[in-house]
Formats: structure tokens, C-alpha cells, sequence
């Protein structure tokens, strides 16, 4: 990559452990050229590990003062990792105009059915359990009501990137929720990876949940990027870091992880939109 970029940074406004300076001089040190900035949103609420409701602004605010602070420097770009929960909050550009954020990434991580909900990287005891009472322990049901709210998303909403397309395989590690090489879990994917082609959006190639010990390969796995490569979906690599030591974590091998499914460019984002590389 002759041009290093990265966007999907968390900092302390969200569940992240380094505060927004300490990211931007850590990438400064690695020698990045764009940092975006994508603290978790459920806008208009807010959880736990989300920027409070009340803290958009000021986040918003810092992150444009960085970019003023260090333009000589690098490239900052301020954006959002929102949640799509149907009927509550949305990656939407509609939704997120009063930030005017430079771009959106849209994510699913909390999966609801009519009783209740399990998410996606969450702990996987609580998973299972949430699955047993929720989904009456219908394991393919889980799973295959996450891709279909991803493809909601999808047809519904207006962003930028999409998160970890794949999140569930978390539930994977370290014992086995169910077998990607079932049918049923391949046609998730397929299906997927067309309505990701169908909407325009990018694709990244996550390689936080490897940062944090508990993945092997980074989203979206080997099979699926192979699936977005043959649609001609455009990807980029993005380390999803909440530390600044992680800030490209496993950068180097993610080239090498595209070119093997087929890709010949990276894309990546400035404030007048997408751009390519090459690779």
C-alpha cells in the first residue's frame, strides 16, 4: 500500500481504551496518511460501550480540531460505527446529518427476535444461552437471522462501509456455535455478499477481533471475500482498533489476504469520497 489508512478507530468516547489524541499520534508514528475516526452510535440512544446521546457534538468537535491540529501530519476524517436495530436506530446518513459525518460504517450487533436478543460478539456463554431461550436453541435460526438483518441494513440504509460482515463467526471460537461449511451457512453468505454488491457499499477487512486474541483469520472470512471479490465489491483494510498499540495490526498480511481472494485494489476514503489503490 503506498497510501496507509485506516477507518475504524474507537477511542475513549466509546468503549475504546486511548483517548482520540493518543490514536492520532500513535498513527502519526506508524506512519498512516488517513485515519477516520468510527466510535460506536446507536443515535438516538446509547448503551454501554456507545457515545452517550448527549456526547455526539463534543465528539464530533474533537475529532475536527485533531484534523486542524495535525493536517501537516495526516489526513483525519471523522465518522461513525452506527448500529442497525430495526425500528430503533440506523446507519443512515439521514439519520446522522446534524454531525455531518464524513462517512458511516453500518453494523449489526445486536440480533432481536420477538422474544428477545443475543449479540453478535458477545460473550459466548451469554450467546448460547440467549439462543436457547430466545430461539429455542435453533442455532441456524440465530445465525441466519443475523445476515438477514444485515441485508435489511443493507436495503434500508445509507452509509459508507459495512462492519465486520461476518461478526458471528465469533461465536466460533474458542468451542464451535455451527459449521461454515454447512450449506445452509454458505447460502447466508451468497446471499450476502449480493446485497452488499447491490448496495454499493465498501467492504473492510477487519482484522480487530485477531488484535484481541479471538479470531484466527479477519472478517470476512477467506470463503466470503472470494463470494464479494467475484460481485466486484470494492474493500478496504481496517484494524477496528480500540487500542494504540493496534492500530494496524496485521496490516501488512491483510494486502496479501486480499490478493489471494483476487483483489488488485484497495480502496479508502477522503472527504471527496472513495478512492483506489493499487495493490
Amino acid at each position: 500500500m503506498s497510501i496507509k489508512t485506516n477507518f475504524h478507530t474507537h477511542c475513549t468516547f466509546c468503549d475504546g481504551k486511548n483517548t482520540a489524541e493518543e490514536m492520532v499520534l500513535s498513527a502519526i508514528d506508524k506512519g498512516f496518511d488517513i485515519l477516520g475516526f468510527s466510535s460506536h452510535s446507536m443515535y438516538p440512544f446509547a448503551s454501554s460501550w456507545h457515545i452517550p446521546v448527549q456526547n455526539h457534538e463534543a465528539y464530533c468537535s474533537k475529532i475536527r480540531e485533531l484534523s486542524q491540529k495535525y493536517k501537516d501530519k495526516i489526513s483525519i476524517l471523522c465518522g461513525f460505527e452506527a448500529d442497525f436495530i430495526e425500528g430503533l436506530c440506523s446507519p443512515d446518513k439521514t439519520s446522522y446529518r446534524d454531525f455531518n459525518p464524513d462517512f458511516l460504517i453500518g453494523s449489526v450487533h445486536y440480533v432481536p427476535c420477538k422474544k428477545g436478543f443475543y449479540e453478535a460478539d458477545g460473550n459466548a456463554q451469554e450467546v448460547r444461552k440467549a439462543i436457547n431461550l430466545y430461539y429455542d436453541g435453533d442455532v441456524k435460526k440465530a445465525v441466519q437471522r443475523y445476515f438477514q438483518l444485515e441485508r435489511e441494513m443493507l436495503k434500508s440504509c445509507s452509509f459508507d462501509i459495512i462492519g465486520h460482515p461476518d461478526l458471528i463467526r465469533k461465536q466460533n471460537n474458542p468451542e464451535p456455535l455451527f459449521n461454515e461449511d454447512d450449506e445452509w451457512y454458505k447460502n447466508e453468505v451468497i446471499q450476502t455478499a449480493q446485497a452488499i454488491a447491490d448496495s454499493h457499499v465498501c467492504v473492510e477487512i477487519n482484522t480487530g477481533g485477531m488484535a484481541r486474541g479471538y479470531m484466527k483469520t479477519p472478517f470476512p472470512s477467506p470463503f466470503f471475500l472470494r463470494e464479494l471479490h467475484k460481485l466486484n465489491v470494492p474493500v478496504t483494510i481496517n484494524s477496528d482498533s480500540h487500542a494504540k498499540d493496534t492500530i494496524d495490526y496485521w496490516f501488512e498480511e491483510a494486502v496479501l489476504y486480499a490478493k489471494q481472494a483476487g483483489y488488485e485494489e484497495l480502496s479508502y476514503f477522503t472527504k471527496d469520497g472513495m478512492k483506489t489503490q493499487n495493490i
